[in-house]
């Protein structure tokens, strides 16, 4: 039974002090005690782990509500997707561009582009209608926080090259009452940050002592006292790309493939499989010259080279592809047209960022190469230990993913192979460079991204919740458009399996189809996403997978994607954000945004982009905004549900209030017309 005080809010609201007042408890057995005390103690009422655009948003609201915020990032850019990971190329669908249906941030992010550049596609891409520099969106972002800060009367502090190395968690588990960071600088004489790519560097970063490149301070977050009441509140966000907070506080999480079901009837695989994620992706940018340029061919070209494609014989012009992401293009080219795409040819001058599929995605998907450790490989390398995590990522898929991505440059210049088309088709294109450098669009040594551009992470499991007893999650029946009468679902699925989907996508005709007074494939389905009482934010994609290959490693010879993997991709329907999808288990004052909320594998591929991770961010900061002043927990804002929850609807309108629509319009059970979002 719930204990509860009532508070004046409104006229019947319940509200809950038990988790607002962090007691520090005794420290728990996963903490560990810094080898030396720690060099600055930072107070925080909102803790954002990661800089990328989910962090800088939840970093936005939280400074716009006048809270104090305190802002980590493994790189020294904000900007996540935009920025360190170079993919600076908004992924934007037709109709809500159209109509301009986004948060209010994200479209203050999408003006200030457009100022800075007098246009809001000065790469004159076609992927896209703005494509820009990675370097302007990290200082467009820096801007926007500080003016937030003074709008708000916040308090920004912002911690670059910073990661988080441990948590304190109380006895109960339930809090985290502190965390130690490790903040990095070069040393003394030594080359400067980016000289070296990440995976020579990650793991000095998490390592307490000083080394022979970097020389680190240790912080210690703590919770803001309130001079009013004496207690100490505070949240943590978790908005790091690869879910590294969850990974460190072990709240249960998945990772990877979902086995089939009726929640997720187009997976690939029976029995879930954690090591075959979406491809990651260190991006690049080239320039266009007018002369040929002397290209050098890596001493691991060999071994990446039967990787290398176009992919579709549509897609086989060097133009097509180079244009593709152009962010840079200051004289207007030719009308130009290949496989039914009409683009601007490209000038010297022009600079092109790479990020393509058969090209500089690196797709890792066995136990031998993966990416992000699963729970059972951080537990056997002693990252679960006291002071043993060190980020959670395989060193060598990094380095690998690098060398993989000059390759590929290597390629598009001086390549004649092409290992999906066949030989005859990819001919050399000597006239560009590489564009690396400390002043490079990347900002690095290398020319790679300071970070790579992830598209799946670990995702929470959600609490239990009602109709989900397991813990609450987005699933593909929840957002496709696919046609689930196809003969593959019929002939696949078990005969319950098939019939539990289409009465969970019939509707008010659900009853009849389990008990089979309706034939499921005479069953009318919805055309919308799920409803969600409890909605937070909105997005809009497609399912779009960038899939793990079958053999380790990726690049061997003849290759092949995972089987079955891309069945799932395809057009959704406008989609929203349920808040119960950023609740993890276990820890009541942790929060997740970006690509980590409780979303299944297929459900991850559309819950990715620019746009979302903004929504997604713009919640989270307003959700703990308001947990700090109404004294309420953000799990008791959903615990009753579908009962009504008065705190509920008024976060909801607030966030309506504040320009952070948490609906599409005319969204409605009555409303079965959809066709028009494209």
């Amino acid at each position: 039974m719930k204990c509860r005080r009532k508070l004046a809010y409104g006229k019947k609201s319940l509200i809950s002090f038990s988790l607002i007042s962090v007691v520090l408890a005794p420290y728990s057995a996963i903490f560990a005690t810094p080898p030396r005390t720690p060099d600055q103690t930072v107070n925080c009422e909102i803790l954002v782990v990661g800089g990328g655009l989910s962090g800088a948003a939840t970093a936005y609201e939280g400074l716009l509500a006048g809270r104090n915020v305190c802002l980590t990032e493994i790189t020294d850019w904000l900007g996540g997707q935009i920025s360190a990971q170079g993919t600076s190329a908004l992924d934007e669908r037709p109709t809500q561009r159209s109509r301009q249906f986004y948060s209010r941030g994200y479209l203050e992010l999408r003006n200030r582009i457009e100022r800075k550049y007098g246009e809001l596609n000065p790469g004159d891409c076609w992927v896209s209608d703005s494509c820009f520099l990675p370097r302007d969106a990290h200082n467009i972002l820096a801007q926007m926080l500080k003016d937030a800060e003074k709008r708000g009367k916040g308090k920004l502090q912002w911690f670059p090259t910073t990661v988080i190395k441990d948590l304190e968690i109380s006895a109960d588990g339930k809090l985290i009452n502190s965390a130690i960071a490790i903040q990095h600088q070069p040393v003394k004489g030594a080359a400067p940050l980016n000289t070296y790519p990440l995976s020579q560097t990650i793991e000095d970063a998490y390592t307490y002592a000083n080394s022979s490149r970097l020389t680190k301070t240790i912080i210690r977050f703590v919770p803001q006292q309130n001079p009013k009441t004496a207690t100490k509140n505070w949240y943590v966000v978790d908005a790091s790309e690869t879910g590294e907070i969850i990974g460190l506080a072990d709240v249960p999480y998945r990772l990877g493939i979902d086995a089939r079901s009726y929640l997720e009837p187009s997976a690939s695989s029976t029995e879930n499989d954690p090591y075959c994620t979406q491809g990651f992706t260190y991006t690049f940018a080239m320039e266009a010259t007018k002369d040929a340029q002397p290209q050098t061919m890596p001493s691991y070209y060999p071994q990446y080279a039967p990787y290398f494609s176009y992919e579709l014989q549509r897609l086989a012009n060097f133009d097509l592809v180079f244009t593709y992401r152009r962010i840079w293009s200051p004289k207007k080219g030719q009308p130009a047209k290949f496989g039914g795409v009409n683009f601007t040819a490209s000038q010297p001058g022009d600079i092109s960022m790479q990020n393509w599929t058969w090209g500089n995605d690196y797709r890792p998907g066995t136990a031998a190469d993966n990416l992000i450790y699963t729970r059972q490989q951080l537990q056997s390398s002693g990252q679960l230990q006291p002071g043993g995590w060190m980020g959670g990522l395989s060193t060598d898929a990094l380095r690998k993913g690098e060398e993989n991505a000059l390759a590929y440059y290597y390629w598009l210049v001086a390549g004649t192979t092409d290992s999906q088309l066949g030989d005859g088709v990819k001919q050399p294109q000597p006239n560009h460079r590489l564009l690396s450098g400390i002043n490079s669009p990347m900002g690095t040594v290398s020319g790679l991204s300071k970070y790579p551009y992830m598209r799946e992470g670990r995702r929470i499991i959600g609490r239990p919740s009602w109709g989900q007893a397991s813990g609450f999650g987005i699933w593909e029946i929840d957002i496709s458009r696919r046609n689930y009468n196809d003969e593959y679902y019929r002939n696949t699925l078990p005969a319950d399996m098939y019939r539990q989907l289409r009465a969970a996508l019939a509707g008010l005709e659900a009853t009849s189809v389990l008990t089979g007074q309706i034939d499921p494939n005479k069953a009318l389905r919805r055309t919308r996403s799920t409803i969600f009482p409890d909605s937070v934010g909105i997005g809009h994609y497609a399912i779009d997978f960038h899939p793990c290959m079958t053999q380790s490693p990726p690049e061997t010879p003849g290759n092949t994607e995972r089987a079955g993997e891309r069945r799932g991709a395809g057009q959704a329907y406008p989609f929203q954000i349920a808040l119960r999808a950023m609740i993890p288990q276990k820890i009541d004052n942790l929060i997740v945004g970006g690509k980590s909320i409780a979303t299944s594998h297929i459900a991850a591929a559309a819950y990715r982009v620019h746009s979302f991770e903004w929504s997604a961010g713009a919640a989270a900061g307003t959700v703990v905004a308001f947990a700090l002043k109404n004294a309420i927990a953000p799990y008791q804002l959903v615990d009753d549900l579908p009962k009504y929850e008065p705190q509920l609807e008024a976060l909801k309108r607030l966030l309506k209030e504040n320009g952070n629509p948490t609906a599409f319009p005319d969204t409605s059970i009555f409303n079965q017309n959809w066709e028009d979002w494209k």
